[in-house]
């Protein structure tokens, strides 16, 4: 789920639109004139276009003499940067930034200015100004690049992937990458190897509960952290699609290598957050320990996906050696290692980038999320029990086929998609408009960062009815198109402009998450497979306790009881 969070933002001045004859650059002008995805502003005023997005949320978009607002006059956190970044360390904001965030709207309303040391965003949270940077994010759209793993690559001299990339080559790369990841055609390829993965987890699983747990036999109950089997499972998972082969994480004494590689992506996140808001070359040259923690992590991260690599090389070697193409003589899927390197559109290079940051982002991104899951399910035996229900009947009903069987549980995709509404894995999706807008009266140059901030949309009341609630059934086609007039599209842009982008843990657009679709079906597949197995309860229906370290997990894993049925 490669949802990552906060950026470094800087803006790039682009004049976009509204050119040099706008009075907001400082230059007089006859007739400034800006387009915006509202409407186009005229002498200082928003004439609203045909069609454009209504405030759903009850929020004025208008000041009352009808103008629009200027940039400086969004309310902030505190004009200087530098202040601002003592303060967050001083009182530990960092760890709680998904908390701040959500204070500050309430104190400042749907959209505010803030400065953290080199960075500068403007924050939003409403669904219809969310639709509205959608749609001026242009051919090109851009995220912030994370300077730290930029930094890695450039000193170690690796390609970098499309998580790092921007523009044409962006695109490019991007487009060949889609084909074997987002596509219905790869989808239907990878789908049994997840399902393998899932279904030997619960085996294993259930074999430790009639082992180690209490009561009679066959009706045993075990209570355990989960959290380290979860991550060996998204690991195993991931290596299985990636590079199509299993690499043995559910025996009994899984690898140094793979227990290694979770300890690397962990750290790496980690050392993350801290290094966004200093210079990373700077902390290079002196040789700084937590630069020197960062770098050493990503050097693990490279190091196995690389003996992955040269190993899924040698196969295709191999085979292609004997006179068949990688697997397709027995009709065996490959990995989509193996079919880029079929391809052979991209270079090795690319595919090494690549393939390493569809690893190191696969494991936590989907570990954590499936840990909140099972917490939620377990602490709602209702909604528990009515998800069971409905995969058991779609399971009977689809006779092996797998995408049979998901379509016919949408509660199961619900619960995911509720799972993270109120626990997105990473907290903003950012953006630069490629021309002038206007959000919530404000006017927003071109090429200004603008994130949208997810958890507090998730949990906010103008969005969602009774947004405390877990309740899958709220995203199914069957309830009212819209909660509040809003539809729980996906932020793809279906429905009314305004009416989708509530559901934006995978980004949105031509630059949503590349792994989305191996992260969905992931834990789809995985929480079929538990509810088919075991009854989940939690000892405590408390709310859990969040922490953020670029990605938002629990401050201490939830305990689950699981029940064989």
């Amino acid at each position: 789920m490669w949802s990552m969070s906060v950026r470094l933002a800087a803006c790039i001045g682009e004049q976009g639109m509204c050119g040099s004859s706008n009075p907001l650059f400082g230059v007089a002008a006859r007739r400034p004139l800006c387009m915006s995805a509202t409407g186009t502003v005229v002498g200082g005023k928003v004439e609203e276009r045909k069609g454009a997005a209504k405030d759903s949320a009850g929020v004025k978009k208008r000041a009352v003499d009808g103008r629009v607002r200027s940039f400086e006059e969004i309310p902030h956190t505190g004009r200087s940067g530098w202040v601002n970044l003592v303060k967050f360390w001083r009182e530990d904001r960092f760890r709680l930034l998904h908390k701040h965030m959500e204070r500050t709207f309430n104190t400042l309303g749907p959209i505010y200015r803030e400065r953290l040391g080199t960075q500068s965003s403007v924050n939003i949270m409403l669904p219809s100004d969310i639709s509205e940077l959608f749609h001026s994010e242009g051919l090109h759209p851009r995220r912030m690049t994370l300077q730290p793993w930029a930094t890695h690559r450039e000193t170690r001299q690796h390609s970098k992937g499309v998580f790092l990339k921007n523009g044409e080559e962006w695109r490019a790369d991007r487009l060949l990458l889609n084909k074997e990841v987002m596509m219905s055609a790869a989808v239907k390829r990878f789908l049994p190897l997840l399902d393998e993965v899932a279904g030997d987890f619960c085996r294993m699983l259930r074999a430790r509960v009639e082992r180690e747990g209490r009561g009679a036999e066959g009706r045993r109950s075990l209570t355990i952290d989960p959290s380290p089997d979860l991550f060996r499972f998204a690991l195993e998972a991931s290596c299985h699609v990636l590079y199509g082969e299993r690499i043995g994480l559910f025996s009994s004494s899984p690898s140094q290598e793979s227990q290694k590689f979770i300890w690397a992506v962990e750290r790496m996140l980690a050392t993350t957050p801290p290094l966004l808001y200093l210079p990373p070359r700077l902390l290079l040259h002196i040789g700084a320990p937590l630069w020197n923690q960062h770098a050493t992590a990503w050097d693990h991260i490279f190091s196995h996906a690389e003996a992955r690599i040269q190993r899924g090389y040698q196969r295709l070697s191999s085979s292609q050696g004997g006179g068949s193409k990688a697997g397709a003589a027995e009709g065996r899927y490959t990995g989509v290692l193996g079919q880029l390197m079929e391809k052979g559109q991209l270079s090795l290079d690319l595919i090494r980038a690549n393939i390493t940051e569809l690893m190191a982002g696969g494991v936590d991104t989907t570990a954590v999320p499936l840990q909140f899951a099972l917490f939620e399910l377990g602490r709602n035996p209702e909604v528990q029990e009515r998800v069971r229900q409905q995969v058991r009947a779609s399971w009977a009903q689809a006779g092996g086929d797998l995408q049979k069987a998901l379509q016919g549980a949408p509660l199961l995709k619900g619960t995911v998609k509720e799972t993270l509404r109120l626990y997105p894995v990473g907290i903003t999706v950012q953006r630069y408009p490629v021309r002038d807008i206007v959000l919530q009266n404000y006017h927003i140059p071109a090429g200004t960062m603008v994130q949208a901030c997810l958890y507090p949309l998730g949990r906010s009341g103008e969005v969602f009815e009774e947004p405390q609630r877990f309740d899958p059934s709220r995203w199914g086609s069957s309830r009212k198109e819209a909660e509040r007039g809003g539809g729980g599209g996906g932020g793809g842009g279906g429905g009314g402009e305004g009416t989708a982008f509530r559901s934006l843990a995978f980004g949105f657009g031509a630059r949503q998450c590349v792994g989305r679709r191996i992260a969905e079906n992931e834990m789809q597949l995985f929480l079929m497979h538990i509810l088919l197995t075991f009854r989940l309860s939690v000892s405590s229906s408390e709310d859990i306790s969040t922490t953020y370290t670029l990605i938002l997990q629990p401050e201490t894993p939830p305990r689950i009881t699981f029940s064989t049925l």
